[in-house]
């Protein structure tokens, strides 16, 4: 089954794969702070979903290079600024006992596209 959900931007992992400890994951990934109507749509499907700062987010996951394409279907190039808003076409994938059903990221459109931060101290 194939969704979508709207959000602010995380973590974009986009144009190369995702790291963790160093490690590749071989996954590409982006990091969604969902709306509150959008995370009760996820948690109705039984997705779960984490708490950060008051919001909801979810992590989709791929482990292909994914369609990344600006409000105008032009092609957007590089990786997503954190806080940009983006509208994330994703699918479901089987149901874990633990986690719950994986999200596998499908598409992504680039809504509104957020000031690059240049110094990693500005997120402080």
């Amino acid at each position: 089954m194939i969704s979508m959900v709207t959000g602010k931007v995380a973590f974009s992992s986009v144009s190369k794969t995702d790291t963790y400890n160093g490690q590749d994951t071989g996954n590409f990934s982006l990091t969604v702070t969902l709306d509150d109507g959008d995370a009760e749509i996820l948690r109705q499907k039984g997705i779960r979903l984490k708490e950060y700062e008051g919001s909801f987010q979810r992590k989709f996951k791929s482990k292909y290079p994914v369609e990344i394409i600006n409000l105008d279907d032009s092609p957007y190039e590089g990786e997503i600024p954190r806080g940009s808003d983006v509208r994330v076409v994703y699918s479901m994938g089987p149901e874990h006992p633990t986690w719950g059903p994986s999200t596998y990221l499908g598409k992504v459109r680039v809504v509104l596209e957020a000031e690059p931060l240049n110094d990693m101290t500005e997120e402080f």
